[in-house]
């Protein structure tokens, strides 16, 4: 069973996207830039799903950038769920490699799709 990483401060978006894709999918959760960087590095999951806006020491952009730079990582999928929907904020994500971006309050049911559609 493919492995995702769900990466957001909020607890609530957490829940809401595990319980939508935990059916077909190993889901993991982190909260943080450091521990999700700690659980991509240990689980080598197949697709992170991650938040731009979060507290401590890196935030979500760091995080893809460093997912992308590993050789070990860089061929997981990135999609950003985030809040910031400017176009220089979905540019940005872009620009560092993102291979989606998702705009909160967003479609579980579109999130899913997009996963399932990189997965097969």
């Amino acid at each position: 069973m493919n492995t995702i990483l769900i990466v957001d401060d909020h607890s609530d978006i957490r829940r809401l996207l595990s319980i939508t894709l935990g059916k077909e999918f190993n889901i993991l959760e982190a909260e943080d830039g450091v521990s999700a960087l700690a659980a991509v590095r240990h689980h080598h999951p197949k697709v992170v799903l991650l938040d731009v806006m979060m507290p401590g020491e890196i935030n979500g952009l760091q995080v893809l950038e460093a997912i992308k730079a590993d050789p070990d990582t860089r061929n997981t999928l990135v999609a950003m769920i985030t809040a910031r929907g400017q176009v220089a904020d979905h540019d940005d994500a872009r620009a560092r490699d993102a291979d989606a971006y998702f705009i909160k309050p967003f479609s579980p049911l579109q999130v899913v799709t997009w996963v399932r559609s990189r997965l097969k």
